[in-house]
């Protein structure tokens, strides 16, 4: 008896999960924008109010960052998702990839839509430009949420960066490549954007602190007790952002909003998540 009713829970689990979607696909409208010499994609979902910009993680597109949230968050906020410079259907730029020039196409959209101020969560890469936007371009945002994001190189965990240096394309989670075809069926730019993430990554160079102590507006910090992200790095960044709050949930990189390569079926935590995210924006 147990055992029939587990099942039919988990069958009106799934069409609910379902009849989601579909009204998702119905709300749906999308564009591109012409931001700094891309052609930027997005979608909106929903209108009225402050909307929530999503910037996804590194090597991925919005349903790979935010798939499985995404119906979460829309049920209580306007939503604008983007994808960044050479990643799904953003076009690509004679020019490295850098946390600040996100930050800057993210404003730019911004501008485009005509959105007077935004709440913007960004995640692992996301975050990092989530970050930088909040500092370069106060007058757009309203609240942040950093979810597993770093500023400095030893804010990752030990070996992190010896990874990257001999990282290629066949070591890329193969959801992520597979989604990035899908939407966008470029070998040649698949290559590309992996070539510019693992660069910036290479590359990166310690933010000064100045960089989180200027953002002005309310920060919530996110992280998995897990993630690549050193817990007492996370801890850092929520005590240098002034008006800012932590969260440290079970789970690895990106388990909290059910990212594609580390969700876990039947797992309710993309709920918990989006349940503080709108306790957190709700508040005044």
């Amino acid at each position: 008896m147990k055992a029939i009713a587990a099942a039919l829970l988990c069958t009106l689990l799934n069409l609910s999960v379902h009849a989601q979607q579909i009204k998702m696909e119905q709300q749906k409208t999308t564009g591109y924008a012409p931001v700094n010499g891309l052609k930027m994609y997005y979608e909106m979902y929903g209108s009225g109010g402050i909307p929530l910009l999503l910037i996804h993680g590194g090597g991925s597109t919005i349903e790979t960052t935010f798939g499985r949230i995404l119906p979460e968050l829309a049920a209580f906020s306007p939503i604008i998702a983007v994808e960044m410079q050479a990643h799904g259907r953003t076009s690509d730029r004679d020019a490295p990839e850098s946390f600040t020039q996100d930050a800057d196409d993210a404003a730019a959209l911004l501008r485009y839509l005509k959105v007077e101020k935004a709440n913007v969560l960004g995640f692992s890469d996301g975050g990092c430009t989530t970050m930088q936007l909040a500092g370069r371009h106060p007058q757009l945002i309203n609240k942040i949420i950093v979810v597993a994001s770093n500023y400095t190189r030893a804010g990752m965990i030990d070996g992190f960066f010896d990874m990257m240096e001999n990282a290629s394309l066949d070591n890329m989670p193969a959801p992520l490549k597979e989604y990035y075809l899908k939407v966008n069926p470029d070998p040649k730019g698949l290559q590309t954007m992996f070539n510019k993430d693992r660069e910036r990554r290479r590359s990166f160079a310690d933010w000064p602190q100045s960089d989180l102590t200027r953002i002005q507006a309310p920060a919530l910090i996110m992280t998995g007790d897990k993630d690549v992200i050193k817990t007492e790095h996370i801890v850092e960044i929520s005590k240098l952002i002034p008006n800012a709050e932590l969260v440290i949930l079970p789970g690895v990189h990106g388990a909290l909003l059910g990212e594609i390569c580390t969700a876990k079926a039947g797992s309710r935590q993309p709920e918990i998540t989006a349940m503080l995210v709108k306790e957190f924006l709700e508040e005044n």
